[in-house]
């Protein structure tokens, strides 16, 4: 069933996250399934809570991913063609399933409506989300074996999740949600009510801009550690281009709430398969 699974993965990466999908265009093609099949994985929890009423079942699909990871109901789980990929990348690279049980426990934020506290708990919540996959990714390019690309995937990490959330601003706050430090939006002056009815503010704006400025040296001290890497890992930070297309874009201004600017796929393909020539 693995041939099949990993072609379901694919698909199901390309439909839900278009820019983590592109990114794999950078990986050599032996390690690409293995990687697809993480990346799909977080793309299934990460999408938990738009499928749900609410957080009840949403723990329960949580749950249900927690205990295939751990072995339990091992065959029933197997029918199910993103655990197929999943359990069979976990088995290929023997990679350490607790890792990914840290990324379900840190998804589990995103079922309820507190807001994102402080810096420090996005940072956390970064690292155990957006970094673990660049982590697990870099060791699926390492043949499973542990590698220390630990800046690379933590500043990287935090850089994309601060970038994808100044671009979903709009869309969470309409969801009655913070995800971004509510401790920085505090400090100037900026009150919950404001964001969640659409009111745009001088305050407002310097809040995202103080972390459009965290996130570009997040960038910078990720550009770094990724060309300190072998470059057989590099490939695993592709994502790198896109983000910091948006990341240009974004700063261009416009209302924090409208829908983002983006770049067409072409162009992100562009990016991605000079960079991954440059960085062979």
């Amino acid at each position: 069933m693995s041939a099949e699974s990993f072609a379901h993965a694919a698909q199901m990466l390309r439909e839900s996250d278009r820019d983590r999908y592109l990114s794999t265009l950078a990986l050599p093609t032996g390690a690409r399934d293995g990687i697809t099949a993480i990346l799909a994985f977080n793309a299934d929890i990460a999408g938990i809570r738009e499928r749900v009423s609410g957080p009840a079942p949403g723990e329960i699909r949580l749950q249900w991913w927690n205990d295939a990871l751990k072995g339990d109901g091992h065959g029933a789980v197997r029918q199910n063609p993103l655990a197929d990929a999943l359990l069979t990348t976990l088995d290929r690279y023997a990679l350490p399933p607790g890792t990914l049980q840290r990324l379900i426990g840190a998804r589990r934020f995103d079922l309820y409506d507190d807001p994102m506290p402080d810096l420090e708990t996005f940072e956390g919540y970064a690292g155990e989300t957006a970094s673990t996959l660049l982590q697990l990714s870099a060791m699926i390019l390492n043949e499973g074996l542990p590698v220390e690309p630990g800046d690379a995937a933590g500043h990287l990490g935090v850089a994309q999740a601060m970038i994808g959330h100044l671009r979903a601003f709009g869309y969470v706050a309409s969801q009655g949600r913070i995800m971004l430090p509510w401790s920085i939006f505090q400090a100037n002056g900026v009150r919950e009510g404001e964001i969640f009815a659409g009111t745009d503010s001088e305050g407002l704006h310097e809040a995202l801009g103080q972390i459009a400025e965290l996130a570009e040296e997040h960038l910078r001290k990720a550009k770094a550690a990724i060309a300190a890497l072998p470059s057989g890992l590099r490939p695993a930070f592709a994502i790198l281009l896109v983000v910091e297309a948006q990341l240009r874009l974004w700063r261009r201004g416009g209302s924090p709430f409208a829908a983002p600017a983006d770049e067409a796929d072409w162009r992100k393909i562009g990016r991605i398969g000079w960079w991954a020539l440059r960085n062979r």
